[in-house]
């Protein structure tokens, strides 16, 4: 069997813990600042684990990290 591509895209986006699960970063921080609150931007800023509806996809995407 061959090796499986790590999807790169989903590399730079989403990383491993210790644990085995899956570090994702939040949206909605790159531009229209001005109109979010100091306290929602800086709980944007927070990363956070990844839902378990979604973790059994990702890891496909990223099977060797």
């Amino acid at each position: 069997m061959p090796k499986i591509k790590t999807h790169r895209g989903a590399a730079k986006r989403f990383s491993v813990t210790g644990t085995g699960k899956i570090r994702r970063n939040k949206a909605f921080t790159s531009h229209i600042l001005t109109t979010k609150t100091t306290k929602r931007k800086r709980n944007l800023r927070q990363s956070v684990i990844l839902d378990h509806a979604n973790q059994k996809a990702i890891k496909k995407l990223i099977p060797y990290m």
